[in-house]
């Protein structure tokens, strides 16, 4: 699969989005080291805390399924800024691969790479 393909994915997971406060639509498409790919979109709730992000999204249901091991995930939303992952997102992500790559989009289809272990150089971890 190709970025562009990948990347494709997200943005069209981020239609589904549930965003009635930020209006900040976010999808994410992770793709595991098998080749499987799961979607994922942010989901708000008017109790902030229960809100849930595209990449963490994907990522629980790429667990339910029984995947662990990731290879990329691709984020998109239609901003002006790159869309990275926040920082609980980056240490969620960290617990499965925590050098997997990273692809942050931003309106346009332009995009750009990161590894996570840049994002998040030091993970909590046991």
């Amino acid at each position: 699969m190709t970025d562009r393909q990948l990347m494709s994915m997200a943005k069209e997971a981020s239609l589904n989005a549930y965003t009635p406060y930020s209006h900040f639509a976010v999808g994410a498409a992770l793709e595991c080291e098998d080749g499987t790919v799961f979607t994922g979109c942010n989901v708000e709730n008017a109790a902030l805390g229960s809100t849930i992000c595209a990449e963490r999204t994907a990522c629980c249901k790429a667990v339910s399924e029984g995947h662990r091991r990731f290879r990329r995930v691709a984020i998109y939303a239609d901003s002006e800024n790159w869309c990275t992952p926040c920082g609980a997102c980056r240490q969620f992500l960290a617990e499965f691969s925590p050098d997997m790559e990273v692809l942050c989009a931003k309106a346009g289809g332009r995009y750009v790479s990161y590894r996570l272990s840049e994002l998040l150089p030091h993970t909590f971890n046991f």
